[in-house]
């Protein structure tokens, strides 16, 4: 299949074409990476989409309310692709072959694209393809993408950094997820939910709420004039996803009518481009043939005392 032929594809939407450009994205060889940024060129849209961020504590069922959101933005017509930000490995778990069989509803609609994370490397690497997945998915015509983020801690900045809204989930009873709650992260959700509010868990979820409502108040807002929004759902039960959905809708509508939105994409591809370029100027730093002998010889004199860490970095930084 030629580029050109796998563009079209993915332009007219075809899932094959689209698993196949992802799968040239996720890959490490230097010649697919080429590839793959010609092609994201040849295919990258205009289409106005909603790029949502959803998070949460282990437990806290992540994969039943994308799946129950997914399932209601299909019914409104819409088609949704669900892509997962996990840097683990196999061998050390995590979601990675979980998404589709813990989403069976949602995998079996032609209007949903699961992809999987990949399945290893680091944070960066994954979130880069992640970014790349997203736009792919876009040009394949899906209005809505969801970031699932799997990891714990600086995972959820990954993922803050390249969508449009930050949803977390949390469970009910406030007082101890509270304190599992880093600052840093308060600071950057946009929405929060407090799922499996049902049965004997209702009134703890309402309480939690609140809870969480006197907590933020004690934060600056991430936007001037737009604050962070609360709610219950039960998505075994589908109750209130509706609103969690409106929730989204509101907060994006009140994002473009303070011109943010537009400006925050475009930061957001600025800050990628820096990224990229710090990124491949370290890695070419560290693995070109010209300079393997220079950085043995810095680490040698490093570790025997005769020179200082930052007059290496200085010295090897000189022969770029």
């Amino acid at each position: 299949m030629t580029i050109d032929e796998l563009a079209k594809g993915v332009q007219e939407g075809k899932r094959r074409h689209l698993a196949k450009a992802i799968t040239l994205v996720e890959s490490n060889r230097e010649a697919d990476q080429q590839t793959a940024q010609e092609l994201i060129s040849k295919v990258r849209s205009a289409k106005e989409t909603v790029r949502v961020g959803i998070s949460g504590v282990p437990g806290v069922g992540k994969s039943t309310f994308i799946e129950a959101l997914g399932n209601l933005l299909i019914e409104e017509g819409l088609k949704v692709a669900v892509l997962a930000v996990d840097p683990s490995s196999p061998a050390t778990g995590g979601s990675i072959l979980g998404d589709k069989t813990r989403m069976e509803t949602l995998s079996s609609k032609d209007e949903a694209f699961i992809r999987p994370s990949p399945t290893s490397g680091t944070l960066g690497g994954v979130a880069k393809r992640t970014r790349e997945s997203m736009m792919l998915c876009e040009a394949a015509g899906y209005d809505v993408i969801l970031v699932e983020t799997v990891g714990v801690g600086q995972s959820e900045f990954e993922v803050a950094s390249m969508v449009d809204c930050f949803l977390v989930l949390m469970l009910p009873g406030a007082g101890d997820s509270l304190q599992g709650i880093k600052r840093g992260i308060m600071e950057i959700i946009d929405i929060l939910v407090i799922n499996k509010a049902d049965g004997d868990q209702e009134k703890m979820a309402k309480n939690a709420v609140m809870e969480y409502q006197n907590a933020f108040h004690l934060l600056t807002p991430k936007y001037d004039g737009i604050g962070v929004e609360f709610l219950t759902v039960s998505s075994i039960k589908k109750k209130r996803i509706d609103e969690a959905w409106e929730k989204i809708q509101g907060f994006i509508s009140a994002l473009k009518e303070k011109e943010i939105f537009e400006a925050q994409r475009k930061e957001q591809e600025l800050n990628w481009f820096k990224r990229l370029v710090e990124d491949e100027v370290l890695r070419r730093l560290w693995n070109s043939r010209e300079n393997k002998k220079s950085v043995e010889d810095l680490i040698s004199r490093i570790k025997s005392g005769k020179i200082t860490p930052s007059k290496a970095a200085m010295e090897l930084l000189s022969k770029i």
